[in-house]
Order: structure tokens, then sequence, then C-alpha cells
């Protein structure tokens, strides 16, 4: 009875808050609803009373809840998310990019933790923590058998906190202790600048999040620094997107002040805004190329899709993925928030770039791309067309590149990045710059050597499907038929390791020199290493070296090929 008496009373408080729940929604309603709302709360919530009383086993009501609200949100889309007061720190993170901690990226490794990559400046690279570096205990505390996500939350913490680590380091005979003291760490948008050649600038940009339009001027300033800078690479590959406030002020710094970048269109009147430049532009007349992939998503489209609307720049890579919703976080009880899709943004042509039309599913509840009849014609502000759906084309498109089967499972296999480490414990220091390096056959060698004794076992896409046709043949009873020939088939393609390593050298070589660049330099020596054989870089220096196809490009009226939902890069 006692117990009953309890659950009975902690349903009262969950109805109160439901009722105040119940009272904000029909408050800030347009939609003359209040029955429905008020109807399906009730039962909601006699339904959420009857399991807690008389459920056999007992049930905990926050996790309950929360799958809940996870499942409704989840019928919505994908972007609309309901965050619990324990989850605060990660959603700041990903909006300022600040959190208390060692500043230091991490990774499974076995039974242990290891470094993959502390960051410049903050307290892990202070402490001369390396990449590759096994962290075997955190305050004494075994980290065997813990995963990254325990272990993240122990290394975050309070800045000025101190926490002690011990670690395992290649080349070193016993374990290391260190020390370090967590800061404010604060992760900039701007990963890399500086020069490709001695003309053209370049600027990598990671993220939207709090000051990312500061960071970007900034970088263009330094880069206008000197004389010789005639035009600019604008890197946004990758790049997830983040604060519209960011994104309108990046497109400012190219654009004059007034002119309308984004605008967003809503249930709610509040979010039908114009989004203008408020600002002096940086730079007017630079030639700019954008460079965007499938990875560029929400905040790049913004940018990238209004410098290519007003002509701004040229736009080089691949489609980019498509999002043109547009979120805001509401305050709920006890700390909580809700991340919620409020609007469709339309860069200045007029279109949306949304690729998927999550009001409208199929009866097994998937959302389909916008149809091909629907896809829509727009003009750019210099009279090129320009389409809505499906992300933003590329005014030049670049096939991407797949990794090969024996690159992919190097990777996956933590070999590359293994082999990285060992070359930093021989090698002091790099001979040249991250953008000049370059492995020696004779090092390269020296990996094949490395690997020769190691797992890395993978299947071809030859041997796969040659794998599938057996078992078809074997279903329908023609395999005994064709088994001699099927075997010296697969004999033939079987794919030989050490064959692989030398057929594909080139990307392999690659992937180790980013790797080993980073051990000296970090992420902009990773981000270094890969600009030099960068097909997508080689084609805007292409366009911003040649003298007319930047011209020609945005003067262009020819009519581009209207996208389809099913050309996928």
């Amino acid at each position: 009875m006692e117990i009953l008496r309890k659950n009975l009373k902690r349903l009262r408080l969950f109805l109160a808050v439901i009722a105040v729940c119940g009272y904000a929604l029909v408050s800030y309603s347009f939609v003359d609803n209040y029955f429905e709302v008020s109807k399906n709360l009730d039962i909601f919530a006699t339904m959420f009373r009857e399991l807690n009383i008389y459920y056999v086993d007992e049930i905990k009501p926050g996790e309950l809840m929360k799958k809940g609200i996870d499942s409704m949100l989840e019928s919505l889309d994908p972007y609309t998310d309901y965050i619990p007061e324990s989850e605060i720190e990660d959603y700041r993170y990903m909006t300022t990019g600040q959190y208390g901690g060692v500043g230091a990226l991490i990774i499974q490794h076995g039974d242990h933790i290891m470094v993959s990559e502390p960051y410049e400046g903050f307290p892990a690279q202070k402490a001369d923590l390396r990449a590759g570096d096994v962290l075997l205990e955190i305050n004494g505390i075994s980290t065997k058998g813990k995963k990254t996500d325990d272990i993240s939350k122990i290394l975050k913490g309070q800045p000025g906190t101190a926490i002690k680590l011990l670690i395992e380091r290649e080349g070193e005979k016993k374990p290391l202790e260190k020390t370090l003291n967590r800061e404010e760490i604060k992760i900039k948008s701007v990963s890399y600048s500086g020069m490709l050649n001695e003309t053209v600038g370049y600027i990598k940009l990671t993220g939207f999040t709090e000051d990312a339009a500061k960071e970007v001027k900034d970088a263009l300033l330094e880069l206008k620094k000197n004389p010789k800078l005639k035009s600019l690479v604008f890197d946004l590959r990758g790049n997830p997107g983040g604060l519209l406030k960011e994104a309108v002020d990046i497109v400012n710094i190219f654009v004059d002040k007034g002119q309308e970048i984004v605008s967003t269109r809503g249930k709610v009147k509040e979010w039908d805004k114009s989004h203008k430049a408020l600002n002096p532009p940086v730079d007017l007349d630079i030639p700019i190329v954008v460079l965007v992939n499938r990875g560029s998503a929400s905040a790049s489209e913004i940018v990238s899709g209004s410098l290519q609307d007003l002509d701004r720049a040229v736009i080089i890579g691949q489609r980019s993925y498509g999002k043109g919703l547009v979120q805001q976080t509401r305050p709920l009880s006890y700390n909580c928030q809700l991340k919620v899709t409020v609007a469709k943004y339309y860069i200045p042509s007029g279109r949306c770039i949304q690729a998927l039309d999550y009001s409208h599913r199929d009866d097994d509840g998937k959302v389909h791309k916008v149809a091909d009849s629907l896809i829509t014609a727009f003009k750019t502000k210099n009279g090129r067309t320009v389409y809505d759906g499906l992300g933003i084309s590329p005014d030049i498109h670049i096939k991407p590149e797949k990794p090969s089967n024996i690159a992919y499972s190097l990777q996956n296999k933590n070999l590359v990045f293994d082999y990285a480490s060992k070359y930093k414990s021989i090698h002091e220091s790099l001979p040249v710059d991250a953008m000049k390096f370059r492995l020696t056959d004779a090092e390269y060698d020296d990996f094949v050597k490395y690997v020769s004794d190691k797992d890395y076992d993978y299947t071809t896409r030859s041997e796969k499907n040659l794998e599938d046709l057996k078992g078809i043949a074997e279903k329908e009873k023609y395999y005994d038929d064709v088994k001699t020939e099927y075997e010296a088939l697969l004999n033939k393609i079987k794919h030989n390791k050490k064959d692989d390593l030398t057929k594909n050298k080139a990307e392999i070589k690659t992937l180790l020199e980013e790797e080993i660049a980073s051990r000296y330099y970090y992420q902009k020596g990773r981000i270094m290493a890969a600009l030099k054989d960068d097909p997508e870089i080689i084609s805007a220096l292409d366009v911003l070296t040649s003298g007319t196809k930047y011209k020609e490009i945005l003067s262009s009226l020819s009519l581009k090929e209207k996208p389809k939902q099913d050309n996928e890069d």
C-alpha cells in the first residue's frame, strides 16, 4: 500500500507537469486544436499511470518517458530532438565549440583508449601528450575495458582542475606519467588557412559555431596582407553546418551590405524572416571557389548556395547534402530543451534545397527525396539556371574517389595510424613542411614490411559478387555443374595483399603522409598534407589561374542539366 501511495504521489506531480505543458502548447498554438491536445495528453497521462502502478516489473519513469519522446520526435524529422539536462553540455559544445577538458580526440584501441589527436595549444599538447599514446590509467583508475564515451566524460571537467594520466608510448620502455590542468577548450571553426601557391589563398572551415564568421574574416584579412593574393579557395567539404547567423555573416564578408542572403518561412509567422548583410563587406571582387561534397550541409549550403545564386563564387565538388530546415531550441522543464524544426530556408534565387520531404511518408513510414517532376528551375543574379531540391549542385562536378578495399582495411585496423606513431618515435621532425612532405619509396617499403605480419584481410567487390553468384547457383542447383570453372575464376581474382599494396601505393602513401604530418603539425598538418594531391584543389587552381574560366562560368547562360534524385555522387 505504501508503494502505491508513493507512486500516486509521483504521478500527481507528473500530471501537474503535463497540465502545464498542455497549457503552454495551447497558449502558443495558432491552430484551434485545444480539445485534441487535451484529450491526447489525458490519455497519455492515464496510460502512464496505469503502467507505473500495474506493470509486472518495476519501470524507470525517466527512461520510459525519454523513449516515448524520442520515438514521437523521430516520426517528424531527424533534426527535432529532446535534450535532457544530462546532455546539455554536449549540445553546448556543438553550438559554441567550447567545453572544459584537456583538448584531445580519443579512439578505442583494443582493450584500452588511445589518443588520436591532441588539439594544438591546449593542455594535452602542452603536456606533450601525443597521438598514439595509450591511456592506461586516469587518476589511478585503469581504463581497460572502458569505452570512449566513459573516458571522454572523465577527461572533461571544470577548468583549472588537475588530472593525472599513466600512458604507454611507442618507443618508450616504461609507462609515462602526465599531469594536465583542464582548461576551457574552444575549438576553432577555421582549422587552417594559408597560400596554395603564390597567388591563391585557402581557408578551411569545419563548423559554424559562435565566432565562425569572425574567424573567416580574420583569416581573409591575414591572407590579404600578402600583396600577391589574387583569389581564394573556401573549403566547406565535410562541414555539417551550425548557426544560421554565422552563415549569414560569412556571406556578408563577400557581398554588399543590404543584400538578402537567406530567408526563412515557418508555420509561426515570427519565423518569416529575411536575413540581410548588415556589415560592410571585406572584399567584393576577389574571385572565389567554394568546395563542397555530400558532407556539406545546412549552414554550408546557405553559404555555398547564396554565393552561387549571387554569382559571387564558382562551386566545385559533389552535390551537397540537401538540408534546408532551420532549428531553434526551446526551454523545457527541469533544464531540458527541445531542438525543434521551425522553418525552411530559401536562398537568394528563391530556391529551397531541402532534399527529403518529411511531411509525406509512405505506408512503411519511409521518407523520399523530392520527385524529379517537382524539381523547379530558378535563376541566379546573372541569369544562370539552378534548381531547388537535392542540395547544391556544383558548377564543376568532380567524381569522388572511393577508397580501395585494402586502404579501407588498413585504416579500419588502425595500421596507418600505428605506423605514423612508429615513424614519429624515430624521426624527431619532418624534413619539410607538411604540404611538401612525401614519403620515400624506401619508407613505403618499410611500411609494407611493418604490415606483413598484421591482420587486415578484406573482401574485394569481385570476390563478394562471385560468392553471391555461388550462393544463387547452389540454391538453383547449378553449382555442381560449374564448380570447376567457379574455382578457377576464384583463384584468378582472389586478391593478393602484397600485390594490392603495390597497385594502390599512391593512395596508401597519401594516407600515410596525412597521418604522419598530423603527428608534427596536428590538424593543420593533416589538412596541408592532403591538399597537394587533392583533385578538387587542382580543379580550383585551374579555374582561378586560367584567366578566363572563372568569368566564363559565372556569365554562362547555358542550361545546366537538371539533377535527378537517383544521380548519387
